[in-house]
Order: structure tokens, then sequence, then C-alpha cells
């Protein structure tokens, strides 16, 4: 069986003004860029009262490290209250969304994704003293590394939410 390990889990929030479709593609980009399998799992919108709309998105991406490691990506998005507002910036106008913008992010490390160490009990005790005792510090190395690919994931969406949100 696959094992995981959740690693690391931050969110980002914003109220105000943003550009959701811009967010939206900017992040897609970053997983592509990056190498990442994305994965939609939910997008579900309803629409509510004056037209605003709630917005819940679930995202799952996966990039393979080695024969052994991937890096697993979750991006659960929840937005409230979403409406379409005109702005003007540079004295141009356009059309941007305001509202409560949250993304919540998880970084988890799987050792043997393809599981070849599953099976009978002692091949599992052959696997726990590999992690444990062999590979300690790959395993290390790789929890460092999915941690800082979070980090500029989430830095990079922070940036751009807030100089959206400037551009009042």
């Amino acid at each position: 069986m696959v094992e995981l390990d959740k690693l690391f889990k931050t969110k980002v929030k914003h109220t105000g003004i943003f550009d959701f479709k811009e967010t939206y593609r900017i992040l897609y980009e970053w997983f592509v860029d990056n190498g990442y399998d994305l994965n939609e799992k939910t997008y579900k919108e309803v629409i509510g009262a004056g037209n605003a709309k709630e917005i819940e998105i679930e995202w799952d991406a996966v990039r393979k490290v080695s024969d052994y490691f991937r890096f697993e990506i979750k991006a659960d998005w929840h937005i409230i209250g979403m409406t379409s507002v005109e702005v003007e910036i540079d004295g141009v106008k356009q059309k941007m969304n305001k509202g409560q913008f949250e993304i919540v992010f998880s970084a988890i490390l799987q050792k043997d994704y393809e599981e070849r160490w599953t099976g009978q009990p002692f091949i599992k005790f052959l696997r726990t003293l590999y992690d444990k005792y062999l590979i300690r510090e790959r395993v290390e190395k790789y929890e460092q590394m999915i941690v800082e690919e979070l980090n500029k994931i989430v830095e990079e969406c922070k940036a751009y939410l807030s100089l959206t949100g400037r551009n009042k």
C-alpha cells in the first residue's frame, strides 16, 4: 500500500478584488510548468442571491520524483460571495471579481506509490527498515523539496492576489 506522509498544510486567504480566471490560469500553469499532472476532482458552482457565486474546486497534482517517491500537492479552493465588478486600472475599465477567496494547500510525499513493497508482512517490514535506516536522508531531502515547492506556489498566489487587490 502506498505510504503517504502529509508534511505541510497552509492556506491563502483574500477578501476583496481579484481576477478569478487569471488566478486559476496562473496556478494551473505553475503546476504544468513544474511537471505535475493536475487532476481537477471537483468543480462546483452555485449561484445565490444577487448573482453571488459560491465556488468549490478540488485539485490533486502529482509529480514522479523517482521510482519510489512521488510528490502530491492538493489545492482546495473555496470562494464565497463572488460577484463581477468593474474596476479602473491605469484609466482602463476591466472586469474583475469581488468576494472571499481561500485556497488550502497540502503537501504529501508518497512512498512506494507503485506498491512494489506490499503484499507479505515480511516485505512490509523490510520497507520500514529501508525507509527508516537506509534512505532516511533521501526521505528528508524529498520532504524538504516538496515543502519548498508548496511555499513557491503559495507565494506566487499571494503575490498575484495582492497585486490585483491593490489595483482597485
